[in-house]
């Protein structure tokens, strides 16, 4: 054998192994690890670059960096929103939300804030009046972060207000997700910028590669009015919202309006974002939102520079229930470990019950959906499909005393993928009232049983499993 046959075999080598032991260092889930460790061994050329191109956790790293950016561009005096006064004592809490918070103040490390008030708003119908109202009688800021924006209708009126607002002299900021934005035409961030409104996109895709960003997506939604308003949840700015308008293609959602101390650690995730994508820091001498009710929260910042926060959190809650867990979801792939939680929650005589729709604006998560759903019903869990129009509303209802609210979807693109932020609240108040209208949409959908899953045709069947083998992408 020539030299030159054993320098290209050593090389080979070299590269197979080396890709081999990067997958046995960074993979956490051992099949995972297993195959690429195969693939890599191999086909010494074409598993390491498969691996390189597919296998490596370049989500991760990015935002990462971006965390380390942020880090860098601004002093943590910057991003510090003063709320001692106002956190809770988990001695001081009632008997049955202790076990609830112990799990989110281990896992998140910060404690719960008193005194405030979450009010739930049913659809734009609800939720634009009051959003457009508090910009408008805004008096020192406006600070919005969505993840569409759209240019219709009802869009126009948001861009009309923020105008007026900065008119006025009120201080706005718009944050815009790069890639959420290009679902409407023409794009937000120009006419805003034609009005004068200060817009920023995050993390827009380019033409070159490396600045694609597929994922890294900003999903939150978070509208702050003189640090006195926030209001969050998982609807965007979009006309399909407002249902009296019959316009195509409807959306069902809630949002949320928030006052009280909680409001600031929206204002300090929103303000995060901002110096990220603009290098502005913003003047955030402030003072703590007084107390204007008695709801509990902690807000949940989730994205892919964290450990998956979320996640845990989720299968903590889960796993800690004691009577009874309600979910409304339009997107249901969530991981081994929350569906663990699931199944094992409705064996210890928890009642289980998921709300999916029955019309998903993206089909292939439904077909992917339906490949997991047997196992579930077959540990007795119910799942029902709500009719028409589109449910984009996520909700997770446990106890009738705990509400997990907010941008995120159980599905990994949510919690693995995305930038999100979602809120706990202890209220039994809030509680009722969407436990309320949660058990009247069960009453309107059809339960999805087993017999119903297993008459699919083969062909379908097949459909099913082969979108749901994409599951970590969807």
């Amino acid at each position: 054998m020539s030299l030159l046959n054993w320098l290209g075999f050593l090389f080979l080598a070299a590269l197979a192994f080396g890709a081999a032991g990067h997958a046995l260092l960074r993979k956490s889930d051992s099949r995972s690890a297993l195959g690429w460790v195969t693939v890599c061994l191999l086909f010494p050329l074409a598993g390491p670059t498969l691996y390189i191109l597919f296998g490596v956790n370049r989500v991760r790293r990015s935002a990462s960096r971006m965390r380390q950016e942020i880090k860098a561009m601004v002093s943590s005096e910057h991003l510090a929103f003063t709320s001692t006064s106002t956190t809770i004592n988990s001695a001081a809490l009632h008997r049955s939300f202790r076990q609830l918070d112990t799990v989110g103040r281990n896992i998140l490390k910060t404690p719960l804030v008193g005194g405030n008030c979450v009010e739930p708003l049913f659809n734009g119908d609800e939720a634009y009046p009051q959003m457009l109202l508090a910009i408008n009688q805004a008096q020192k800021s406006v600070y919005l972060s969505t993840y569409i924006f759209a240019t219709d209708a009802i869009g126009r009126l948001f861009i009309d207000a923020l105008a007026r607002a900065v008119a006025r002299g009120v201080e706005v900021r718009v944050l815009i997700d790069g890639l959420g934005e290009k679902y409407s035409w023409p794009l937000a961030s120009r006419v805003l910028k034609k009005k004068a409104v200060p817009t920023a996109l995050f993390t827009p895709p380019k033409i070159f590669i490396p600045e694609l960003h597929i994922n890294l997506r900003n999903h939150r939604k978070i509208l702050l009015v003189d640090d006195t308003f926030g209001f969050t949840g998982g609807m965007n700015i979009s006309q399909k919202h407002v249902l009296s308008e019959q316009p195509r293609s409807p959306i069902t959602d809630i949002h949320f309006i928030l006052r009280g101390p909680i409001v600031g650690q929206l204002r300090e995730t929103f303000l995060d974002d901002w110096i990220f994508t603009t290098k502005e820091p913003l003047d955030v001498t402030t003072t703590t939102p007084d107390p204007t009710g008695d709801c509990l929260c902690r807000a949940v910042i989730d994205g892919p520079d964290k450990n998956e926060p979320l996640k845990t959190l989720l299968a903590g809650i889960i796993s800690a229930a004691q009577t009874s867990i309600r979910i409304m979801t339009p997107y249901f792939l969530p991981p081994r470990s929350v569906l663990f939680a699931l199944k094992s929650a409705q064996y210890r005589g928890v009642n289980v019950q998921i709300i999916l729709p029955k019309l998903n604006n993206l089909p292939f998560i439904h077909w992917a959906t339906q490949h997991i759903l047997e196992d579930l019903l077959d540990a007795g869990l119910t799942i029902a499909y709500q009719p028409a129009p589109f449910a984009h509303t996520k909700l997770l209802l446990v106890d009738d005393c705990y509400v997990h609210l907010g941008s995120a979807n159980l599905d990994s693109r949510s919690l693995r993928l995305n930038f999100e932020m979602t809120l706990e609240v202890f209220d039994r108040c809030l509680s009722d009232t969407l436990t309320q209208h949660f058990d009247s949409i069960m009453s309107q959908s059809a339960l999805a049983t087993i017999a119903e899953l297993q008459s699919r045709s083969l062909p379908t069947r097949l459909r099913d499993a082969f979108f749901w083998i994409f599951n970590p992408y969807l």
